[in-house]
């Protein structure tokens, strides 16, 4: 299988933009003043709770009547179908990759309009805007109710993200799959394994897995370099998932597990990345959250959805194939031990992290 041309020059654009002195991610990015009116609602909206906080906030939300959204959720048509159902509010959502939202914002934030009441995307480009002040608390019994790391410093997580070994079931046999990741560094698996272009933040939690499991830098820099001998690198999970679907992709080494429980389950796809109760370890997980726009023109609107996130849109994220924030007696990831991915020091030191995995898939 040959290596495709990677994109990375484009896709990391907007993470790099923001990359300078001292390796801080968010270094240079203009950061918009809070508005004085959502601050206002904010303020007036988190200090009250129960039936109180509800009449209150529908009220003024469908007064406001709009909610501009900036997603990179590939699911989140029904979320936003439930809620303009619900509510006299129209939502306009804009959706792109992670790295194309951050980038939007950030451009917005330097010109000092800034679109959007609200931001739905990954942890990374989270972190990034809450640090640099473009996001704004958001208190409620419905955050209190999500796991606790999914209660973050300025956003809170709507679901997780588990990146998981899968595989085409017609093109290998389940039993020839190891039980661990460093097990695709042998030539065996030459010309069947995938790695995602993007994925620096798995790439550094399974790093600092086989470290702290007893590995040497060195023997973990063999292990990679060997897995990258063997793989191809493509762009996008919902596209690796759709090749792996289709046989043109043997084994994806990080791959949503929701996206292979899809296709598994509504498209009867040959694809799996459970054994039976077994899989291929670490499993690696990451929250990806919503947080309320400093600057938001529709303050009231997207507190409302942030609560209806995280109260009955939890049901459509489950049914989506996801790991909710808040509990579920139905957790997909139930049984199975995951790490996380190590937040702080993709916000601390992204850059170094970043140049590794770069020169490692060919970016």
């Amino acid at each position: 299988m040959k290596r495709k041309t990677p994109l990375a020059a484009a896709v990391l654009a907007a993470a790099m933009v923001l990359t300078a002195c001292g390796g801080s991610p968010t270094a240079g990015v203009g950061a918009p003043k809070v508005d004085d009116h959502a601050k206002e609602v904010y303020d007036e909206i988190n200090g009250l709770s129960g039936e109180e906080r509800t009449d209150k906030l529908v009220e003024m939300a469908e007064e406001e009547g709009k909610l501009v959204l900036y997603t990179s959720n590939t699911d989140m048509d029904s979320l936003v179908e439930a809620f303009e159902k619900k509510y006299d509010i129209t939502v306009e959502p804009t959706r792109g990759n992670s790295e194309t939202v951050l980038q939007r914002l950030t451009t917005e934030g330097n010109s000092g309009n800034v679109s959007t009441d609200l931001v739905e995307t990954n942890s990374g480009e989270l972190n990034i805007l809450a640090q640099e002040g473009f996001l704004y608390d958001y208190e409620s019994e419905y955050r209190d109710a999500v796991r606790e790391d999914g209660q973050l410093e300025g956003w809170t997580a709507d679901r997780f993200n588990a990146f998981v070994v899968a595989w085409n079931t017609d093109k290998v046999k389940s039993s020839e799959i190891p039980s661990e990741v460093a097990d695709f560094a042998d030539p065996k698996w030459d010309g069947k394994v995938a790695l995602e272009i993007g994925d620096v933040d798995w790439f550094a939690a399974v790093s600092n897995y086989y470290l702290d499991q007893g590995k040497s830098q060195a023997e973990v820099d063999k292990m990679w370099t060997d897995i990258a001998a063997n793989a191809s690198v493509e762009k996008g999970h919902s596209t690796m998932g759709d090749m792996l679907a289709a046989g043109k992709l043997h084994v994806v080494l990080s791959s949503y597990s929701h996206t292979v429980d899809g296709l598994a389950g509504e498209d009867k796809a040959p694809v799996t990345w459970k054994r039976g109760e077994e899989y291929v370890a670490p499993v690696v997980t990451r929250p990806n959250g919503a947080g309320l726009m400093a600057t938001a023109k529709h303050p009231a609107a997207a507190t409302l959805f942030m609560d209806f996130l995280l109260s009955e849109g939890q049901q459509y994220i489950a049914e989506d194939f996801r790991s909710t924030a808040v509990p579920q007696s139905d957790d997909p990831l139930a049984g199975v031990e995951t790490i996380p991915v190590p937040e702080g020091e993709m916000l601390e030191d992204y850059d170094r992290w970043d140049r590794a995995y770069r020169e490692l898939v060919g970016g």
